[in-house]
């Protein structure tokens, strides 16, 4: 059996997290010994509903190097992988889509923003960071009892980052109570994670997991998202 992952988003060979991605499936792949194939495909694809390409993948990875061509294309896709169980796995700009996309279509917050398209937004949900990451390393404490605990089997991470907008934590409280969860802190208190919990595999991160593979190496929360992107 081969494992079919989206990976929405619009590509650039430029960007070193699209250099990454390839290199961390098939580290994952052959981690656990299933064969994947992945197809890129750029989030315009998407403005007229996600069910009809989406609907023949195992799981969707929305990658980083947002803003994306189309937020609504992004979100779209974001929405059909989350009602439809797909396993889904968001760094970065998915993070923070995933997020977003969450806010509107279960919280009803139809105002939800992202202040890098629109900086003078009324719920500017993702807003700029006090300190922009670009390439650099920064630690992360995982939440008791979290799947993203579980999967990296440990309580603290040390993980790389290249964004200048984030989950704005003065909203961090619209999850509480939610199926959506922030699962990881920064030392300041940012949110640096998310995860759904009444669904196969749904975990958003600000940082960039699949950098790993730059050095070889396996992330297990890669190797988590690709094990359940299998089981059916």
């Amino acid at each position: 059996m081969t494992i079919r992952i989206a990976l929405v988003g619009d590509y650039n060979p430029a960007v070193t997290a699209h250099q990454a991605i390839p290199k961390a499936i098939g580290i994952a792949a052959a981690e656990i010994g299933i064969p994947v194939e992945y197809d890129w495909i750029a989030t315009p694809c998407f403005d007229g509903g996600a069910g009809q390409i989406l609907s023949g993948y195992d799981g969707m990875w929305c990658v980083p190097a947002s803003p994306y061509e189309s937020l609504e294309g992004a979100l779209a896709a974001i929405r059909f992988a989350r009602e439809n169980d797909i396993a889904f796995l968001g760094t970065c700009g998915g993070y923070q889509h995933a997020v977003l996309e969450y806010a509107r279509n279960v919280l009803g917050l139809s105002n939800a923003a992202n202040a890098e398209i629109d900086p003078d937004a009324e719920l500017p949900l993702i807003a700029p960071l006090t300190c922009a990451l670009i390439d650099q390393d920064g630690g992360i404490d995982l939440a008791v009892g979290s799947l993203i605990r579980d999967y990296c089997g440990s309580y603290h991470l040390i993980e790389t980052y290249r964004c200048s907008y984030g989950f704005n934590r003065d909203y961090a409280g619209l999850l509480a109570g939610q199926a959506l969860q922030i699962s990881a802190w920064d030392a300041d208190g940012d949110p640096r994670a998310v995860e759904l919990r009444n669904h196969r595999f749904f975990i958003g991160t600000a940082f960039q997991p699949e950098r790993s593979a730059l050095r070889g190496e396996n992330h297990p929360l890669i190797t988590a998202f690709v094990k359940a992107a299998s089981e059916k």
